[in-house]
């Protein structure tokens, strides 16, 4: 039955073709003189001339008369096209195929109209394309397909033609979404081992519950089953069910298309424990190093993700030896009556490849060299995937960048060369930062600067800060040039002015003007490590209030006077293996930093802080960042000298202990003003997640623990004088500078604090 219908479909086409090409077999050969064309409406005759495959001055006949038919056929722009002679000239008639002249799309809310019309166009369907009507019912299943992706079962899409002028059409796309369809039950068959309820936590799909409105995982989707069935397998073989299979999955859909239910069938197997491990093949990378890399002990239960890491290690290996196409492949000898699987890694390290050549891509601003200074995997040495991978991290630690992708693709017609193709998308460098904070203690704060970190493309950063705040008023221009010199020594430099006036603060009042410049350098010591030594001289003019400021206060300005002049140097080392600035999901940053008064300053003091901070994210569910932040601070006087009171620590508020207003826990005097101490310690533990719906990076929701407080000289360390608070956070690194917002609850205070609930900055705060 089959091979008859074949044959006449084979027949009705070639028919089809016969008739087509009459015209042109019974055209008589002459000389072209002249070429007409007749028909077109939308088109030029240009666009005909220039498919024709004949010319004036050609000679005509049958043979070539088919092919021009053929030619312009085959342009799709006519559905009919004839050819005749009058005399010596050549008469093209055609017939054209109307345009989409426009598309228009009503009752879609669950997409933007883009997005729908993103689907048409792959489809076929855009505006300015030829019409046929053939394909109407492949956009339609398109629209549909977008609508089943998002639960949408019960769609109804109607499509409207409407003739134009000039032979164009219009196109009208009328959509019924309908109700979701909601996954009414999932039914596991054949789980022995693990209770279905157990196994339901493993995967994503799951029935209506109170936050699935938002997860929006109780409407099913034949892409996330299928990730899910994976994720079942897993879960199984990676607690040693070798011969776990999935034997059948049944979707069943209501007739009202409001409920699905799904239920998968599956055997288990018997628990299968690990045999021997073996090494084989063509081991260049030592033995004894390669098997520290599998994971896989003898004895203990099988996992396969114990399997896939232990060869991505191995792999990895060997690519930072050059053999980028390294094959590891994991040989099973299965022992059925034992239940035992030894495991033989079959090592192919393949050809030692370098790289021929680095290109950059995407910098329409930043310099190519402040791209390749960064860059650690060189041109003409072997290729190294840990050196293409901290390249990468190097470029995103910059700061300039949205996204960074580099690929190394083999160099045609060789097998041990490639090249690094360094994709870059840059981000907006330059901010307008602008701080607000609000209290309810009646405090409003203002600041502003203007800063550019990559100025004219040079990986150099240039800062204007104005801060006219009513606590803090500060002037100052800052420059850094991270790259000082060839090697990475960076070099700042600030120039400033800062007034502090702690009247509307809890803190005991003063007012001090400081001003000065200094320089500072940063000196790489490993791909890590960071030292730090600067130098800074400061003028501080001192005014006190004898009725309002604290006693110690006054002590201080009897002793030093209200002008004081300080020489004060800044040592530090920091260790920064975070994988991101903007957007760190993992790693480690440790900081210390020390600021000693020197002579021939007025002042004798030290200040030490220690800041260590932690991120962690776990491979599941693989977008939830946990944040550990911990900064210890120690200060004091030497020499016979106290410690100058301005240069204290404070805690509360944002960067600190959110929920309690700015610098307002610590030790006070008797008119209960905060005094700051000479010792501080703060903790914050933040879980970060993606703001849902949102795939820029930039964005960030945040629940926090924050816990903190400051001790004065006199006072003992306890514990049990720490503050804390819990609460939600969002932060948007935005065209103008970071943006953030906090709403925290106290859950440890004492009577007197000032709370601050609800906290909003845009911008940091110099």
């Amino acid at each position: 039955m089959t091979s008859l219908f074949l044959r006449g479909v084979r027949a009705l086409i070639a028919a089809l073709c016969v008739a087509a090409a009459l015209p042109a077999a019974a055209m008589q050969p002459f000389t072209i003189r002249d070429i007409r064309v007749e028909g077109v409406q939308r088109t030029e005759a240009g666009t005909v001339f220039s498919y024709l495959p004949v010319k004036i001055g050609d000679r005509m006949d049958a043979e070539k008369a088919a092919a021009a038919i053929k030619a312009l056929y085959a342009t799709g722009f006519y559905a009919d096209v004839r050819l005749e002679a009058e005399g010596s000239v050549l008469v093209v008639a055609v017939q054209e195929r109307p345009a989409i002249a426009t598309i228009d799309i009503e009752g879609a809310k669950e997409f933007s109209k883009d997005n729908l019309k993103d689907g048409l166009k792959q489809a076929g369907i855009a505006e300015a394309k030829i019409f046929d009507r053939s394909i109407l019912d492949r956009a339609e299943k398109e629209l549909k397909r977008q609508y089943n992706s998002r639960g949408f079962y019960s769609v109804d899409v109607k499509i409207t033609v409407t003739p134009l002028e000039r032979n164009r059409v219009a196109l009208r796309f009328d959509i019924e979404e309908g109700e979701i369809t909601r996954i009414a039950d999932i039914n596991i068959i054949g789980a022995q081992a693990f209770s279905e309820r157990e196994i339901l936590r493993q995967i994503q799909l799951t029935t209506p519950g109170w936050l699935t409105w938002i997860t929006k995982d109780d409407q099913y989707s034949k892409q996330k089953l299928t990730a899910d069935l994976e994720t079942l397998r897993s879960f199984y073989l990676n607690r040693g069910y070798l011969e776990f299979s999935i034997d059948a999955t049944q979707v069943s859909i209501t007739p009202d298309r409001s409920k699905v239910y799904i239920a998968i069938s599956i055997t288990e197997g018997p628990v299968y424990r690990v045999g021997e491990v073996r090494l084989s093949g063509d081991l260049v990378v030592g033995e004894k190093e390669l098997r520290g890399l599998i994971l896989l002990r003898p004895g203990e239960t099988f996992s396969r993700e114990k399997v896939v890491e232990s060869v991505k290690r191995m792999t990895d290996r060997l690519g930072n030896d050059g053999y980028s196409f390294a094959n590891v492949n994991p040989v099973p000898d299965v022992d059925r009556d034992k239940r035992v699987a030894a495991f033989n890694f079959l090592v192919d390290p393949g050809r030692r490849v370098y790289v021929r050549r680095v290109n950059v891509v995407g910098n329409s601003r930043t310099q190519d060299a402040v791209i390749r200074r960064e860059l650690r995997q060189l041109e003409s040495s072997w290729y190294s995937l840990e050196k293409i991978a901290r390249s990468k991290e190097r470029l995103q630690r910059t700061g300039y960048f949205s996204d960074v992708n580099i690929e190394t693709p083999a160099v045609p017609g060789t097998q041990d060369q490639v090249d690094a193709v360094v994709t870059v998308t840059e981000r907006n460098t330059g901010a307008l930062n602008f701080g607000v904070g609000y209290s309810d203690a009646d405090k409003l704060t203002v600041s502003a600067s203007v800063s550019q970190s990559n100025i004219f493309g040079s990986g150099n950063q240039l800062a204007f800060q104005v801060n006219s705040g009513t606590v803090n008023k500060v002037y100052a221009v800052t420059f850094v040039n991270p790259y000082f010199t060839v090697d990475g020594v960076s070099l700042g430099v600030d120039v400033f002015r800062r007034d502090i006036d702690t009247a509307s603060l809890a803190v005991s009042t003063y007012q001090t003007s400081s001003k000065g410049v200094g320089a500072t350098f940063g000196i790489p010591v490993t791909e890590f490590d960071t030292v730090r030594a600067g130098l800074t001289v400061e003028n501080t003019l001192i005014r006190i209030n004898e009725f309002n400021s604290s006693p110690r206060y006054l002590d201080f300005v009897n002793q030093f006077g209200e002008l004081t002049n300080t020489l004060r140097t800044n040592l530090g080392y920091s260790r920064d293996t975070r994988d991101s600035i903007i957007y760190p999901t993992k790693g480690r940053l440790t900081d210390i930093s020390v600021e000693v008064g020197v002579p021939p300053g007025d002042l004798r003091y030290y200040r030490a802080t220690v800041q260590q901070q932690q991120l962690f994210t776990p491979e599941r569910p693989g977008w939830l960042t946990f944040l550990f932040n911990t900064e210890i601070g120690h200060a004091g006087g030497f020499g016979g000298k106290p410690l100058p009171f301005f240069k204290n620590f404070y805690a509360g508020g944002v960067g600190s202990v959110r929920g309690f207003e700015t610098a307002s826990l610590g030790p006070r005097d008797a008119n209960g003003d905060v005094l700051g101490g000479n010792r501080k310690v703060i903790g914050n533990l933040e879980l970060l997640v993606p703001m849902p719906g949102i795939k820029d990076k930039s964005v960030r929701l945040s629940g926090f623990i924050d816990t903190g407080y400051t001790w004065g000289p006199d006072q003992r360390i306890r514990l049990g004088d720490l503050r804390a608070s819990a609460g939600l956070a969002a932060s948007w690194d935005s065209p103008v500078g970071p943006l953030k917002f906090s709403l925290s609850q106290p859950i440890r205070s004492e009577t007197g604090d000032k709370v601050e609930r609800f906290q909003f900055q845009l911008g940091r705060i110099f």
